[in-house]
């Protein structure tokens, strides 16, 4: 067996910067010519070990960050006036874009793809938009839709 670090996605082998143990000619005649891997040598195991607790913390600190985005946003309500019809219907409806630059607006950076609906807003009142980053982080946002 012969421990090589993976520099490609290998089916039923592993991941991009994985540590993984595979036979000799699977690694010299597969793996080696086609880029996929290369050998762990005690030089390349240390600087990987290094590599992976770098990532490790720059993870760490970006989902602190968001975190702390979460714990402002969360609670906050956002109005927007919009043209609306005798029963309370909207022509068009709010979306996640509309929301995400409102949110840039107050000065927080919010993907559009970070951003949940119940359902789409078409009606106008209260409703709900739950912005989510992974990991379990997740804020409640209110959506104000008034009459323009």
């Amino acid at each position: 067996m012969k421990k090589v670090i993976l520099t490609k996605d290998v089916k039923d082998i592993g991941k991009v910067g994985e540590l993984v143990s595979v036979s000799e000619g699977f690694a010299r005649n597969f793996l080696f010519p086609r880029k996929m891997a290369a050998e762990a040598t005690e030089k390349r195991v240390k600087e990987w070990n290094h590599l992976k607790v770098v990532a490790e913390a720059k993870k760490k600190k970006a989902q602190a960050e968001r975190k702390e985005i979460l714990d402002k946003i969360n609670g906050i309500t956002l109005s927007f006036k919009m043209a609306a019809g005798d029963s309370d219907k909207l022509f068009g409806t709010v979306t996640t874009t509309e929301i995400s630059k409102e949110l840039e607006k107050a000065g927080y950076s919010v993907d559009r793809r970070d951003i949940h609906l119940e359902e789409p807003i078409k009606l106008l009142g209260q409703h709900k938009a739950a912005i989510r980053f992974g990991e379990g982080l997740e804020a409640s946002v209110m959506i104000s839709v008034e009459r323009a």
